[in-house]
C-alpha cells in the first residue's frame, strides 16, 4: 500500500505525525509513505523507516514571485514530481486551505482529511473525497493518529504513539553526554518568550552541577542572544549555525533540555530527551511537548515573565538529581 502525506509545515506540526506513520506500519503490513513537506523541514520525514520519498514544496518561498519564471518551472516540477505516482490514499494532515488547493489536490488518489467540524479550516475539506470526523479536544499527535486510523481502515492504539526516530541518533550520543544540558531559548512569537534576565538567573543556578549549557540559534538575531545570554559564563557554548540534523545530534546527547514553546522542543520530544518546556499563551495539554520524559511548567494568567528561575531551576535539580 503506498500513501502520500500532506503535511508541509511547521517543524513541531511535522514531527507530530510521525507517530502516526509508526501506528500505521503496525497496522499493515508493507505500508510505505511518500510525504510532501515544506523544503525547510524536508530532512525529517525521511528519519522515519516507513517514509520512501520525500517530496519537498516551497509554498513559503513560492508565494513570494509565484508568477516568475524561475518559480513557474519549480512549480511545475513539483506537480510532475507528485503526480507520478497514483496513491491508494492521500491523507492531508495540515487541514489548511491553501495546502489542500496547491498539493493535495494535485495528486492522483483518494483524498482522505477532517470534516468540516474538525478540520483547522473547514473549508480544506471541500478538496477532500473522504471526510473524517476527529474531536478537537485532544492532542494534536492523537487526532493526527486519529485522522490515520479513519483514513486507511483500522483501530488507534491506545499505547502513547510512538516518533520511532530516536534509534536514528543513538549511535550519535556525545561522549559527554552525561557532562551538557541544551538550553533553546528561541521562538518566533515575541510573548513566547522567556525573559532574558530569567534565562541567566537559571545559568547561574547551574554553576555547581559541573555541567555545560549550549546554546543554538537559528537566525542573526537569536545568535546575538545567545552571546547576550553566555556573557560572563565560562561554562556556557554559544555553538555555530547547525543544520537541523546536527541539533537533532546534539539534543539525543543532552543530559535534559529547557526550552519555550518553539519547534525543537519537539524535536526534543520525538528523541525522547528529558525536556522542561516554558508555556506562557498557549495551552501544552493541546499542543505541548507529547512523550517520554516531558514536562511542562506554564506562566500564571499566560505570560512568561511570572516564571521564576528558582522555580525551574529547583524543578530540575530533582528530575535529574544534578
Amino acid at each position: 500500500m503506498r500513501v502520500l502525506i500532506v503535511k508541509t509545515s511547521s517543524m513541531g506540526d511535522v514531527l507530530h505525525t510521525l507517530p502516526s506513520l509508526t501506528d500505521a506500519a503496525q497496522a499493515i503490513n508493507g505500508i510505505r509513505f511518500d510525504w510532501a513537506v515544506e523544503e525547510g523541514f524536508a530532512q525529517i520525514p525521511g528519519w522515519h523507516s516507513a517514509v520512501e520519498r520525500v517530496i519537498p514544496v516551497a509554498l513559503r518561498r513560492w508565494r513570494k514571485a509565484w508568477f516568475s519564471a524561475p518559480v513557474k518551472k519549480e512549480r511545475q516540477a513539483f506537480r510532475e514530481t507528485l503526480q507520478s505516482v497514483r496513491y491508494d490514499a492521500i491523507i492531508d494532515a495540515q487541514g489548511l486551505v491553501k495546502s489542500a488547493a496547491l498539493v493535495t489536490r494535485l495528486a492522483r488518489g483518494v483524498k482522505h482529511g477532517m470534516d468540516w467540524q474538525s478540520a483547522r479550516e473547514p473549508l480544506a475539506c471541500l478538496f477532500y473525497q473522504r471526510r473524517h470526523p476527529v474531536p478537537r479536544a485532544q492532542h494534536a499527535v492523537e487526532r493526527t493518529r486519529e485522522l490515520f486510523a479513519k483514513s486507511l481502515g483500522y483501530h488507534k492504539p491506545q499505547a502513547k504513539g510512538d516518533y520511532a526516530i530516536a534509534h536514528a541518533f543513538s549511535h550519535d550520543r556525545h561522549a559527554d553526554a552525561a557532562n551538557y544540558a541544551v538550553f533553546l531559548h528561541a521562538t518566533t512569537r515575541d510573548d513566547k518568550h522567556w525573559p532574558e534576565a530569567r534565562w541567566r538567573e537559571l545559568i547561574a543556578l547551574m554553576a555547581s552541577t559541573g555541567l555545560h549549557i549550549k546554546l543554538p540559534w537559528g537566525a542573526p538575531h537569536e545568535e546575538a542572544r545567545a552571546k547576550r545570554l553566555a556573557q560572563g559564563f565560562d561554562y556556557v557554548d554559544v555553538l555555530p549555525r547547525m543544520s537541523l540534523a546536527e541539533v537533532a545530534r546534539l539534543l539525543a546527547g543532552a543530559k535534559f533540555i529547557v526550552s519555550v514553546d518553539t519547534g525543537l522542543s519537539h524535536l526534543a520530544a520525538a528523541l525522547d530527551r528529558p525536556n522542561v518546556t516554558l508555556y506562557g499563551p498557549t495551552d501544552p495539554g493541546l499542543i505541548g511537548g507529547y512523550g517520554k520524559n516531558q514536562y511542562a511548567l506554564k506562566g500564571d494568567e499566560q505570560t512568561m515573565s511570572t516564571i521564576k528561575a528558582g522555580s525551574v531551576g529547583d524543578f530540575l535539580l530533582q528530575l535529574n538529581d544534578i
